[in-house]
């Protein structure tokens, strides 16, 4: 069993910064990644990394702008997340899959609570 618990979400205004956080209990040694979703959205992709960190794979719209990380050592994943833009709005979930660097959210297992992120025009 894992649990996910995301922390590192707030208020920023066009153009900052966030750095969120996904602590993991239990098992961790899995591919690991990010959704969100917005008011009156499906969950959609964000980004995922292997269980190695050595690959990721990030949606059209944040590629250049958030960077997927891990620290094994920690049991955590990071999303760096620059440049934000109001659309970024969202309720973002960290997931845990069997599988390597997968973007659909029927392949994760486990998932976090989620964590706000409002980016103000």
């Amino acid at each position: 069993q894992v649990q996910l618990v995301e922390s590192g979400g707030g208020l920023v205004q066009t153009g900052g910064s966030l750095r969120l956080s996904c602590a993991a209990s239990g098992r961790t040694f899995y591919s690991m990644g990010w959704f969100r979703q917005a008011p009156g959205k499906e969950r959609a992709f964000v980004a995922t990394i292997s269980s190695s960190g050595g690959s990721t794979y990030y949606a059209d719209s944040v590629k250049g702008r958030f960077t997927i990380s891990r620290d094994n050592a920690k049991n955590t994943v990071y999303l760096q997340m620059n440049s934000l833009k109001p659309e970024d709005t969202a309720v973002y979930y960290c997931a845990a899959s069997h599988f390597e660097t997968q973007v659909r959210s029927e392949m994760y297992t486990y998932w976090g609570q989620g964590t706000q992120v409002t980016v103000s025009s």
